[in-house]
This record gives C-alpha cells, structure tokens and sequence, in this order.
C-alpha cells in the first residue's frame, strides 16, 4: 500500500491546476489532505472528477480557512473527526479513518502565527492531540502538516529561525520529541537520517526554485505500525501548493 499526506494550501486553487490529475499520478491508496481552505460541498465539488476514491473531509466553520480531507480507495471501517474537545474541533484540523489493521489519522497542526501569537495555544493543542494519539488501541499512521521543523538538518535556515519563527520554537520542538518519546517514529528520518530535502518553500524569494525550505509533513508511525513501513518518500517533484506530498510504502 501507498500512503500519502498533502498539504494543498486551498483545494479549489489546486483543483485549477489539474488535481485530479496530479491524484492520478500520485496513485496512493489512501491520501490525506490538510488545508483544503473550502468547506465539505466545496471539497467535493473540487474532486468531482476523481474517481476511484471515498472521500471524507471536514470544514472549519470560518469559511476558507483550515479544513482536511481523507481520499480512501478502500473504504474504511469507521471515520471520525476532530479531537473531541471542542476548542480544538472548530477548525477542521483532523480526520482519522480506521481500518483493519491500523488507523490513518491526517491532521493539519494550528501555525503559531506571526509573533508567536498563538503559540500557547499551538503547545496545548500538541499536548491534548498526544492524549487522543496514546489511546487508538491499533497501529496509528498519523500524519500531516505538523508546522515544525524538528531538528537543524529540517530548515535551510536554522540559526536564523530558531525561537524567532513560527514552526522552529523550543516549545514546538520539544511538542514533537514528546510524539517521539511516546514511541512515534519520524518515518522519514528512520529511512533516510542525514538527508536534506524538504516539504514546503515558502511563495515568496523563488525559495522553491531555490531550495529554500523547510520540513513541516511528515508521517509518523506507532511502534506497532513501523514494522509495516518499507519506505519514507518526500515528492518534490509534485507541484501545485507551497507543500509537496510526502508518504510511505508499506510492506
């Protein structure tokens, strides 16, 4: 099987530039979406012309904003959203599909924002969502725009971000080692420890052509759902958003 996580930045801005298409190449079995920016009509309006998929997504109630989405070519046993906590479930930040073997859990992570301003709140939401995580009672894939850069080797630009930018904090650092030390593996960084590559390049300074970037999706993978991973990928080939998808083959 092919899992695979992408961030759209606006599913209908993408859908202008050929998504069905570009889910046709990608061919994952099941993809999650976050930052669809539409709500549930306007999801699947956006994916009229895909087929082969079940489709499953959740809105923020402020209109174009937040939101993720689950494409299933199997349909799953039980889908559920959000957190169960309703300060957190108003922005349509996660979907979780379960199926046989394991459960497949996208979520978009809240962006602390310039300033910093949400950062409380961002470290709440990190600690609460590890709660929800800790009790699935099967092998947990959990991924998504998680908005940070867990160690130097994630950012072009440590030095420069570290505890000035949104995504490069301690506080969301240490948010992420608590997902690893629960006994959650950066599926990327298990395969592949010392390579740079990237996830998202911000629109502005060309930084995509230049490689200016940073790692911000990832799969994670329980301990009980490692041992099903064969592969980690990143396709930086695949345009569309300010992100590329990320994934893992499974054995």
């Amino acid at each position: 099987m092919k899992l695979v996580s992408w961030n759209l930045n606006g599913i209908r801005a993408v859908e202008k530039k050929g998504l069905s298409d570009i889910i046709a190449h990608i061919n994952a079995d099941i993809i999650g979406f976050q930052e669809t920016k539409a709500q549930d009509d306007q999801v699947k309006t956006a994916l009229k012309n895909v087929r082969g998929y079940h489709i499953y997504s959740s809105s923020a109630i402020k209109k174009g904003y937040s939101g993720t989405a689950i494409l299933s070519k199997k349909k799953p046993i039980n889908v559920t959203y959000g957190l169960g906590i309703e300060e957190h479930d108003q922005e349509g930040r996660l979907i979780c599909a379960e199926y046989e073997s394991f459960y497949f859990i996208t979520v978009y992570v809240p962006n602390s924002g310039s300033q910093l301003v949400r950062l409380d709140y961002r470290k709440k939401w990190d600690e609460d969502l590890l709660e929800y995580l800790k009790k699935k009672d099967k092998p947990v894939f959990f991924n998504g725009d998680l908005n940070v850069a867990h160690q130097p080797i994630d950012l072009k630009n440590p030095k420069s971000n570290y505890n000035k930018t949104s995504g490069y904090t301690q506080d969301e650092i240490d948010g992420m080692t608590n997902f690893i030390n629960s006994g959650f593996t950066d599926t990327f960084r298990y395969f592949y420890p010392k390579k740079i590559k990237y996830s998202w390049w911000s629109y502005r300074f060309n930084s995509r052509a230049k490689n200016i970037g940073w790692r911000i999706d990832y799969f994670l993978a329980s301990k009980n759902a490692l041992e099903l991973v064969k592969d980690a990928f990143i396709m930086n080939d695949v345009m569309g958003s300010d992100h590329c998808p990320v994934g893992i083959h499974l054995k």
